[in-house]
């Protein structure tokens, strides 16, 4: 196994820990003093703040990335995604943003990385992302019965976040561009144009919840999410690729289900076990994991 794909696959799942715990962070903070808007403003103040240095230092790198590509790093690293997932946690419960933000966000990766960037899928990389999505179907626990009604209206904004978030996996990769600097350009951005409207419309009411809980969200939601998780999954995008970094954001449900044990003493069923399983095995086989030669000359 090389050393590359081991130090992507690292950095993969380091930041999908770290994403695991957000939209549950995000969860508790709109459940008690802080709405979306609060926490996303909480989160670009932040990040862009810290992230200011990179972009007086290095620049917007408009030569790499061109208009679009420069628009898909802001929209799909910055504020719009954050309130897209926001919107979506309005209608929908975190189990259903997990599957449909992580669980199928390996598809619309590897669709529009084939169609921009010419990446080949492989047969074994086509099984994978079938597996990845079946498997977190089954640890949402998601049926037919299940769509329609007020959650289907998160479901289509999960589904919406998905294509903000592979758009900027994309121009990542086809501007080559490093984790850290279009971390800073996404968080940057964003604190210019997000934080005077939300100051503009709300004011400094994120000031009043309480100090404790603005540090917690300030340091989660703003130096993890905002800036570590970034930095970490560009790395993952030079050292995998776009379609097969995007794979590991499956693991998200995984995680999540497993985190829930220690924290929270809740145990997987027999069910989650086998979702579990399933999107593992999904996510090696999607990412590009080495395989027996036997196996890759008989599926071809």
């Amino acid at each position: 196994m090389s050393s590359r794909f081991l130090l992507g696959s690292l950095c993969a799942v380091v930041t999908i820990t770290i994403w695991a715990g957000w939209l549950v962070v995000m969860r508790v903070g709109m459940a008690s003093h802080l709405a979306v808007v609060d926490l996303i403003a909480l989160r670009f103040a932040v990040a862009g703040i810290v992230m200011v240095p990179v972009v007086v230092r290095r620049g917007w790198a408009l030569d790499q990335l061109g208009w679009t590509g420069f628009a898909a790093i802001v929209i799909g690293g910055g504020a719009a995604y954050t309130l897209t997932v926001g919107a979506g946690l309005a209608f929908a419960p975190v189990a259903y943003a997990s599957a449909f933000t992580q669980g199928v966000l390996p598809l619309t990766t590897a669709v529009m990385a084939v169609i921009v960037l010419k990446e080949k899928l492989t047969a074994w990389r086509k099984i994978g992302i079938v597996l990845i999505i079946a498997g977190a179907v089954m640890i949402a626990g998601l049926g037919l019965g299940d769509f329609g009604g007020r959650e289907s209206i998160g479901q289509a904004i999960f589904l919406s976040a998905t294509l903000l978030w592979a758009a900027y996996t994309v121009a990542l990769r086809k501007a080559r561009l490093d984790g850290l600097h279009a971390t800073a350009i996404a968080c940057v951005a964003s604190l210019i144009v997000y934080i005077p409207i939300y100051l503009a419309l709300f004011g400094p009411r994120v000031l009043a919840a309480p100090w404790r809980e603005l540090v917690w969200q300030g340091l989660y939601q703003g130096v993890l999410t905002g800036v570590v998780s970034l930095v970490l999954f560009g790395h993952a995008v030079a050292l995998l690729g776009a379609s097969a970094a995007g794979a590991f954001i499956a693991l998200g449900p995984v995680i999540a289900t497993l985190l829930a044990i220690p924290i929270l003493n809740e145990w997987p069923t027999a069910e989650d076990w086998i979702g579990i399983a399933v999107i593992s095995a999904g996510v090696y086989l999607a990412s590009g994991g080495p395989l027996p030669r036997r196996l890759l000359d008989r599926v071809a």
